[in-house]
């Protein structure tokens, strides 16, 4: 296509494909979609887009054009592939000048140089990057910003090549030329002005160089060795000297910290204990790194970082005074480390002092020690250097355990520093305070809890939002602490309580009531019960602030978080909840209701204590569960919780319970069955189990339909060892404690499978025998005995075949449950309950909720714990005997092991 005669002609049937109407449209494009592989129509198409006059849509259209045609055909390989001679003029063309004045049209001829120097650069175009750096720094705004907004495309389309050859020559060509660039970048920023376009695009492009080195650091971290002494001296020079003042921005100074602390803690780069177990590139690496990190160095980065980088800045401080609640939210990280500066400062911080904290320590020490005693209020300079101080001395407590007396410090220091009421001493108060939670695990006195304990009451009244803040989080800390005593903490309970209920009342943002319910709910969970005589403020606002986080899911979590505490400290008294607690049930663990993805894990959770603190079912309570049969459609990660809720239901009222929902369930677990895990099943036949215990009479009927596969089971001696030891504990129940059903339940099997009544028993107890060691439950291998001897007396000869199997059955059963009487030296029953006993719990121990009071009373009608089992095998050998005659029983007992038939006699001597 000669350029001269074919550019006119292209212009016009290009304007043509700008047209709206079709029948001008379509011959359009049919002509240029012909025209994509003649030789010369990309050469036109470069001439008619770089052409500033033209028509705007008509040189967009161009570009378009062009951009597809590298798609196609700029490959060698590919069909109507474009020529090496026509390739190298478009590549010069395409770099001659950065001028385009349409930005749309500027970012798409810098995607499709991109698109060019993904398969050419470096090895067919060299001469690219050297000229858009050239074109950076030229004192003209357009120019310099369409050069920059071209780097970064092309930055961005070779970094993201995932061949290893194509990444190798990226990293080869590119990484070793960074720091030059980015040299040059930066000083090329001091002739910018801040408010220009240039100067938004410069610091992407930095941002993106800077981006590039993390990745390949992270992916390759031994190829980014020859590299780490560079990008030590340059992050450090920009960031800890004078070199980057003027030049550097915030979240360049981010990604340079990130950079120097994946270099410090990389494990890539980190001998073993052993160094003769170390490879060689790691000691490579360690080693400069140690010669890099010298203790001029180490000290400088640390100094800097403390009183420079630490240092409350002015839109910090005016955030507070403005915006106090959000200050809190981001002095807590509310952004990730990687991205926002003073939490990637303090994490690098961290890093470092850990890494080489016999070197810190005392550069740290040091500065505490220039700090004694309280600070002038009128220097707000030295309040804010004693801040930093005391924050790089909380962010190191773990490390600085062995080098600081923390007990005396508070004592001599630090509760006086609390005491200073001035407003413009609240910043030290706050850090004091925040510093005291960092330690409170690491080293505090038990002693000294009562002090801190005065304290915190007096900074809850401070006249600051943000330090009443801090003095929570800090009270959490000192709760949630292993050596936390309630008997310390219960002077300050009722004033604690008050205050923290005062503070989630004048909070206006969510996060911080979240953050403030959340201290509430540790303080209920610590002291429990004793909590009751407080909670009456609380129990009237939560309804208000419920219905005020409608739009708030999150703040509805730690609504329901706060109301699992505040139930299990109520106990039975929870009841008085209900008008308010089960809706809020309701709609957290209905499926059909949005919120429930938020919710429902911790509404099931409510759900559940609630019921384990009833003390009778209620109508409205009994309504929730018909949330329950959508739940166990989900089989999601909280079906363990559902099975709970179930359970909970049936020690809570098994009769009204089931008679309402019992058909459900069946249907729902049938279901389930189908398509379960092996723990899943497990859990389905616990709640069965459940039902029999509970109900032996009605449980067997109801639950009939999931009763023949546990007995196939039980034949066909079920693999998995949990299972066929829950399948032996429910054919158990129904054997021993419901004869009647078991006998129909036989005779179905006996119809169903075709054989013989007497031939599937004898089948089942012979399974039973050889699979009792599957049972682990001392409760369960008592039941199975006391279900086998239920056989007898008995003339049937398939139970008289099985006899050996059933003593040894019993006598296993014996060896779990008798103890000795050392005094009288006979044996009893260790499972035996005679009447209730409600267990006194200690300070460590959890109360017993009305639900466990509800499985004790169970546990006094159970055959398990009613009924001596070595009463029960001498009265059915005695039946046995009087059944056969002295002559049979004999001939009968001979069948069993010599060794069993003496434990046996030793076991019932004094019968």
């Amino acid at each position: 296509m000669d350029l001269n005669s074919a550019s006119t002609v292209v212009l016009q049937v290009l304007t043509q494909a700008t047209s709206q109407d079709t029948a001008v449209l379509k011959p359009a494009e049919e002509q240029l979609k012909q025209w994509e592989t003649q030789p010369g129509f990309y050469s036109v198409l470069l001439n008619i887009f770089t052409n500033h006059s033209l028509d705007v849509n008509v040189r967009w259209l161009a570009v378009l054009y062009f951009k597809n045609g590298i798609d196609r055909y700029w490959r060698r390989v590919a069909p109507h592939a474009l020529s090496e001679e026509e390739k190298t003029t478009l590549r010069a063309g395409l770099i001659t000048n950065f001028n385009e004045p349409v930005n749309q049209i500027a970012t798409q001829i810098s995607v499709l140089i991109a698109k060019v120097a993904r398969v050419d650069c470096p090895r067919q175009w060299p001469e690219l990057i050297p000229t858009l750096v050239e074109s950076v720094k030229v004192q003209d705004d357009l120019q310099q910003h369409r050069a920059l907004l071209t780097f970064y495309h092309v930055t961005k389309t070779l970094a993201s090549k995932r061949l290893a050859a194509d990444r190798k020559l990226f990293y080869d060509g590119f990484l070793h030329a960074v720091f030059e660039r980015l040299k040059q970048f930066l000083e090329c920023s001091r002739s910018i002005r801040a408010e220009s376009i240039c100067r938004d695009r410069l610091e992407k492009t930095i941002i993106l160089f800077t981006k590039v080195l993390l990745d390949f650091l992270d992916q390759h971290p031994f190829s980014f060795t020859a590299l780490i002494q560079r990008s030590l001296e340059f992050s450090v020079s920009y960031v800890f000297t004078e070199a980057g003042e003027g030049v550097v921005f915030e979240q360049f100074i981010v990604q340079c910290m990130n950079l120097i602390k994946m270099i410090v803690k990389n494990y890539a780069y980190k001998p073993s204990k052993n160094i003769e177990d170390s490879s060689p590139e790691t000691l490579e690496a360690h080693k400069i790194k140690t010669a890099f990190f010298t203790y001029p160095t180490l000290m400088e980065i640390c100094r800097r970082l403390v009183t420079h980088y630490f240092l409350l800045t002015k839109e910090e401080l005016t955030m507070w005074e403005e915006d106090p609640e959000s200050f809190t939210v981001e002095e807590t990280g509310g952004d990730s480390w990687k991205y926002s500066l003073r939490p990637c400062m303090e994490v690098l911080f961290i890093d470092i002092f850990h890494e080489y904290n016999q070197t810190l320590t005392p550069v740290l020490l040091e500065m505490v020690h220039s700090l004694q005693g309280s600070t002038n209020v009128e220097d707000t300079n030295a309040i804010l250097i004693k801040d930093a101080v005391y924050n790089a001395v909380g962010l190191a407590a773990y490390e600085l355990f062995d080098s600081v007396d923390f007990d005396q410090w508070f004592k001599n220091q630090l509760l006086a520093e609390l005491q200073v009421s001035h407003d413009r001493y609240k910043p030290i108060r706050r850090r004091v305070i925040w510093l005291i939670g960092q330690w409170i695990s690491v080293k505090f006195k038990s002693d000294l809890r009562p002090v801190l304990y005065e304290a915190i009451c007096n900074l809850l009244q401070d006249r600051d939002l943000v330090v009443r803040i801090e003095t929570a989080t800090t009270l959490k800390l000192t709760v949630d602490d292993f050596e936390f005593r309630t008997d310390q903490f219960l002077p300050y309970l009722e004033s604690m309580f008050t205050l923290l209920f005062q503070l989630l009342q004048e909070v206006t943002q969510c996060d911080t009531k979240m953050h403030v319910l959340h201290v509430l709910s540790c303080v209920i969970e610590r002291v429990n019960m004793q909590i009751r005589p407080y909670v009456g403020c609380l129990v009237q606002y939560l309804p208000l602030l419920w219905k005020q986080s409608e739009e708030h899911n999150m703040l509805r979590c730690a609504i329901l978080t706060t109301l699992i505490h505040l139930v299990q400290g109520l106990g039975a008294d929870s009841k008085n909840l209900y008008p308010f607690l089960l809706p809020v049930i309701q709609l957290s663990t209905d499926v059909s209701q949005p919120p429930h993805v938020y919710l429902l894990e911790d509404g099931l959770e409510l759900w559940l204590v609630t019921l384990e603190n009833s003390p009778c079912l209620t109508p409205e309570l009994l309504r929730i569960f018909q949330n329950m049969s959508a739940l166990l459609e989900l089989s999601s990660e909280n079906l363990k919780n559902c099975f709970k809720i179930i359970n909970a239901y049936i020690f809570l009222s098994s009769s009204e319970f089931l008679q309402m929902y019992a058909a459900d369930l069946c249907r729902s677990f049938c279901e389930l069955l189908k398509d379960i895990t092996i723990e899943g099943q497990v859990q389905v036949l616990k709640v069965v189990e459940n039902v029999l215990k509970v109900n032996p009479v009605l449980g067997p009927q109801m639950f009939q339909p999931l009763l023949p596969s546990v007995f196939r089971g039980i034949i066909d001696g079920e693999r998995y060892p949990v299972v066929m030891s829950t399948y032996l504990g429910i054919m158990g129940r129904v054997l021993l404690q419901n004869a009647r059903f078991f006998s129909l339940l036989l005779s179905q099997m006996a119809c169903e499978l075709g054989q013989e009544l007497d031939q599937i028993l004898g089948n089942m107890i012979e399974m039973w025998v050889d699979r009792m060691d599957n049972i682990t439950q001392p409760e369960r291998r008592k039941l199975s005995a006391l279900a086998l001897l239920s056989l007898l007396p008995s003339l049937n000869s398939v139970i008289q075949d099985k006899f050996c199997g059933i003593i040894n059955i019993s006598v296993e059963g014996l060896n779990d449950v008798m103890t000795e009487d050392s005094e009288t030296g006979t044996y009893k029953d260790c499972m035996l309950m005679s009447h209730f006993e409600e267990p006194k719990a200690t300070e460590d121990e959890e109360p017993p909720t009305e639900q466990d009071k509800r499985k004790k009373m169970l546990a006094l009608k159970d055959p398990v714990h009613t009924v001596s089992l070595q009463q029960f095998i001498y009265e059915k050998l005695k039946a046995q005997q009087e059944l056969l005659g002295e002559q049979g029983f004999h001939a009968l007992m001979e069948t069993v092991d010599t060794e069993i038939v003496a434990q046996l006699q030793e076991f019932l001597q004094g019968f």
